[in-house]
């Protein structure tokens, strides 16, 4: 097997697809290792170009393939779905990635370090306890209304609820204690998201990237910290209109003949990143009420002006996906003059 040029894997939780294509493009081996197999098989290969779908556990394998000195190049998913002909199986879906990595204008995933792994998976963490903090408190809102208990909008205006119901004493015993432990449980995820945040914030001051990303307006360590984790330094995007489009924040285009259609817009890319960039607009907009004095702050006024504030907020999340990756390409602060 000295003249492998491409090994295309299709990867999974314990069965591994191996497409081999040598150098005239043609398969010359489909493998179907075991995960100890599989291993095993990549250590005594000599360094080839791998190339992978992203799914779980893609950048694990891409980070030991390239400590072997193998080329790694990870596909997204969707670049990968209209290469499958026939069938769909592993041999089927292995050859359609080999497929797609040879596409002229393909873009490729880069590939995340340790560091960047570790700051995603507090981010995903964080976001999951939110999401049941949240939940915890509208599902005591709903069960609280058949009591005759109405709160206003809010979290904290269902805790001040709930701590008055356990002083008033009116409920029954058995309801008294579980609302104890809602607060209990409250409390538990409040600490974690807080713990979480400190983190966040630790890594944001001692990374250089980071620093410079907080230099923008509306940019924090908490969203300074998802861009680095999720782009590294962006280097993967030619130019800052294409960072933009791929956050998903352009207009959809449907355009056929002389026809072209503008519609709203596309929302590819990762999604939380993208929320976190048009919460990022919304405080940069109030900047801008504050510094009038500069041009990109006179712009996002106007924007809103002509096109209303939702609309505006987005087109300002664009301008700042394109400066977030001037910052990160140039490797420079931000100068809103």
């Amino acid at each position: 097997m000295n003249n492998i040029s491409t090994i295309a894997i299709d990867l999974a939780k314990s069965v591994f697809q191996i497409c081999i294509v040598s150098g005239h493009n043609k398969v010359s081996k489909q493998l179907r290792l075991s995960r100890e197999k599989f291993r095993q098989f990549m250590l005594e290969q000599t360094p080839s170009r791998v190339v992978m779908e992203t799914c779980y556990s893609s950048h694990y394998w891409a980070r030991l393939f390239q400590q072997q000195g193998h080329q790694v190049l990870l596909i997204p998913a969707q670049h990968v779905t209209p290469f499958v002909r026939g069938n769909k199986n592993d041999q089927n879906d292995a050859l359609a990635i080999y497929e797609a990595s040879m596409r002229p204008n393909i873009r490729f995933v880069p590939i995340k370090s340790l560091g960047q792994q570790d700051v995603q998976s507090l981010h995903r963490m964080r976001e999951r306890l939110v999401k049941d903090r949240t939940a915890l408190c509208n599902q005591m809102r709903g069960l609280l209304a058949d009591y005759g208990y109405i709160f206003p909008i809010g979290i904290n205006a269902v805790l001040k609820g709930l701590r008055e119901i356990l002083e008033q004493g009116e409920l029954s015993g058995m309801m008294q204690s579980e609302l104890n432990w809602t607060l209990t449980e409250y409390d538990l995820l409040s600490r974690r998201i807080d713990h979480i945040n400190e983190e966040l914030k630790r890594y944001g001051e001692q990374d250089q990237q980071c620093q410079n990303l907080i230099s923008i307006p509306g940019i924090g360590a908490h969203i300074a910290t998802a861009i680095k984790s999720t782009v590294g330094n962006a280097e993967v995007f030619h130019n800052s209109r294409d960072f933009a489009a791929w956050t998903g924040l352009t207009p959809r285009q449907k355009a056929s003949g002389h026809k072209s259609v503008m519609s709203g817009i596309t929302k590819r890319g990762d999604a939380y990143l993208r929320k976190l960039l048009v919460q990022a607009a919304r405080h940069t907009l109030r900047w801008a009420k504050r510094n009038e004095d500069t041009n990109l702050a006179r712009w996002m006024i106007d924007i809103v002006q002509r096109r209303g504030l939702h609309k505006g907020v987005v087109a300002i999340a664009h301008k700042l996906a394109r400066i977030i990756w001037s910052v990160l390409t140039g490797q420079t602060v931000f100068n809103p003059a």
